[in-house]
């Protein structure tokens, strides 16, 4: 695994040139562009914060149900859209994956790196929304924020390289991921906040590792404290995630190019 991380390190113009191959893709002949990349998150956090504050009343304390849905929303739409990318990335490619040799891993990798870059552009708007609403600063608690981001890394390339070479064999993988992602997007503090989950549960709550994820970018961001125990639960079970998925993907590999 060390020597593949190693083989990737040094295609990595390879990789780089794939990731803005990736994104110039995305926006080409598209109206609005980049513009996508914030009015997707903002179209449905203005949807949830009419639902949840006129109709299905949440409280969410003295927090704006707007900031605090958005600041779940964007990491939450980095995980699903990555994942979503990742899974057909070799079956879209198969032309040059039987043509010549690369890392294959970077064509999983440029897809979530392709999807990082859109949670940059809109944790901007999540900066004007703060500054908007006065939400009190937290320094100490911001330098928690690469960590937690590195946590969400991890997951998220352990679950794509996995369900991206399960998607070479199995073809309706992305059809169950699609349903899964819908799930677990209720199974997850988006649209409410953790003190609804009875406090018997939440210990089972929380193996879910993005749970602990959401949760901690809200307590650094909204409630200037430090994240608690269950970002440590997330952290270990998404660098097992990886571990197995990067393992999963190194085991089948060699079958790509007969396969595709």
């Amino acid at each position: 695994m060390i020597a593949n991380i190693v083989q990737i390190y040094l295609s990595k113009d390879l990789l780089w040139s794939w990731v803005r191959r990736t994104v110039s893709a995305r926006y080409q002949q598209s109206l609005l562009g980049g513009l996508w990349i914030i009015i997707q998150p903002t179209a449905t956090v203005i949807i949830l914060s009419i639902i949840f504050t006129y109709f299905i009343p949440i409280d969410t304390g003295e927090i704006p149900y707007i900031v605090f849905s958005y600041v779940a929303v964007i990491p939450w739409s980095f995980f699903s859209s990555s994942l979503t990318d990742m899974s057909f990335s070799l079956v879209q490619n198969m032309g040059l994956i039987t043509k010549i040799y690369f890392p294959r891993e970077i064509l999983p990798l440029s897809a979530m790196m392709a999807r990082l870059l859109d949670l940059g552009v809109a944790s901007v708007l999540l900066i004007v929304l703060m500054l908007i609403y006065q939400s009190p600063a937290y320094p100490i608690g911001w330098l928690y924020l690469p960590l937690i981001l590195i946590i969400q890394i991890a997951l998220i390339l352990g679950l794509g390289l996995f369900v991206a070479a399960l998607n070479v064999f199995f073809r309706d993988v992305q059809s169950m991921l699609t349903l899964i992602l819908q799930i677990w997007f209720y199974a997850s503090p988006i649209i409410y906040p953790v003190t609804l989950v009875p406090e018997n549960l939440r210990p089972y709550y929380f193996l879910n590792p993005m749970a602990g994820i959401l949760e901690a970018y809200r307590a650094v961001l909204l409630y200037q404290t430090l994240p608690g125990n269950y970002l440590l639960i997330s952290g270990l079970i998404s660098l097992f995630v990886f571990f197995f998925g990067y393992w999963f993907f190194l085991q089948v590999e060699y079958q790509f190019a007969d396969i595709i």
